[in-house]
This record gives structure tokens, C-alpha cells and sequence, in this order.
């Protein structure tokens, strides 16, 4: 739906034709509990992470934050796995840490789009959990790629929120929990370099 740029058309038919009437539809619902979910999908065109995009962040890591370009990096799609799969650290890494993130879904082809642009090319967004070896990443900043593309390091999804769900994606707080415990939580309007620029 999404690669056939077909997601607007589907929302405004869900929207009118299934959540008027889900009252109707309860009986039809499968319970949560019954339900393993998996990656938003297995085989993107691109994954684009932008790297220490929160000043503070790249401070832990004693890095300087950038402040001209964003520092990007690519995984590949070896690297996507579903909530609740198991994180492999590899052998080559003695701290390796996970961050939540807030993912970007773009949902039309895209080129040289202005920042005023962007938020009319996005599908929606979603929560991943981007995985880091800390340790080779602080003996060259060169390996940010290399310390982010390890099997099983980009946990995707599942869920796709829609733009029309939310109001400001400068707002929304993202949260790394771990064993129930909030590890480190920031807004979306603290990043350097905010979401509709990175898009154009």
C-alpha cells in the first residue's frame, strides 16, 4: 500500500467506512494478546538514520553534536526485525546499547522537496528501536555505519500512525524503556536538525 503510494486513498476509506460503524465490527476483533506482530514491513527502499541528532546524546558519547549537516547512515534491511524479536549482540561488541527513535515513513517518491513540502509526502510514523555498538562507534566516528548494520538492529514498528493522528510532530516524546524502566526520554522539537528538513 504504502510502495503503491496508495495509504491516502485507504485512510479516507477507513476512516468514513470502518470507524463510523466499529461498533458493529467488535465482534470481529481479535484480542492484542492473541496477536504476534511483526516489522511495519521487511524490504524498504531505504533506511535513513540521521545520527546524534540530540545534543545531549552526543555528549554521552563524547561527540560533538553537528551542527551543519545531520550525520547519516544507512542499514540494511538484514537489520529489521519485529517487536518482541531477539536482539543479537554480536560477538565484536562489549557495550552495545538500543535507543527509541521516532521513524519516518515516506509514502510518495521524493525529490528536492521543501521543508514546507515534506509533511504532505510522509505515510505516517512509527517507533523503532535503533541498536548501537557504543564501543566501536567511540574508536572512529567513520564506523557510524558499521556500528549500526549488525543483524537484528533496527526494530521496526508495527504500528502505522497515520499524519491526520497527529497534530505536531515537534510535540511527541520519545522513550526508551528498558525492563520497565525509562532509560532516556527527549522531544522531537530538542533535535538539532528537525523531521521536515531531514525529509527535504
Amino acid at each position: 500500500m504504502i510502495q503503491k503510494e496508495q495509504l491516502e486513498e485507504l485512510t479516507a476509506w477507513f476512516n468514513e467506512n470502518v470507524f463510523s460503524n466499529i461498533g458493529e465490527l467488535e465482534k470481529y476483533l481479535i484480542p492484542i494478546t492473541n496477536v504476534k506482530f511483526g516489522p511495519l514491513y521487511r524490504h524498504p527502499r531505504k533506511i535513513w538514520g540521521i545520527g546524534l541528532n540530540y545534543v545531549e546524546h552526543a555528549a554521552d558519547l563524547s561527540e560533538k553534536a553537528p551542527d551543519t549537516e545531520p550525520a547519516s547512515f544507512l542499514k540494511p534491511d538484514t537489520t529489521i526485525i519485529g517487536p518482541g524479536d531477539e536482539i543479537q549482540i554480536p560477538v565484536q561488541s562489549e557495550r552495545t546499547t538500543a535507543e527509541a527513535e521516532l521513524g519516518l515513513i515516506i509514502g510518495k517518491k521524493t525529490k528536492n522537496v521543501s521543508e514546507e513540502e515534506a509533511p504532505y509526502v510522509i505515510a505516517g510514523y512509527t517507533t523503532i528501536i535503533d541498536m548501537t555498538t557504543e564501543d566501536i562507534l567511540q574508536r572512529n566516528p567513520r564506523y557510524l555505519t558499521r556500528s549500526k548494520s549488525f543483524d537484528t538492529f533496527f526494530s521496526f514498528g508495527p504500528c502505522l500512525i497515520t499524519p491526520d493522528e497527529v497534530s505536531d510532530v515537534n510535540a511527541l516524546r520519545v522513550t526508551t524503556v528498558i525492563n520497565g524502566l525509562e532509560h532516556r526520554s527527549n522531544i522531537v522539537s530538542n533535535m538539532t536538525f528537525k523531521p521536515w528538513y531531514l525529509v527535504s
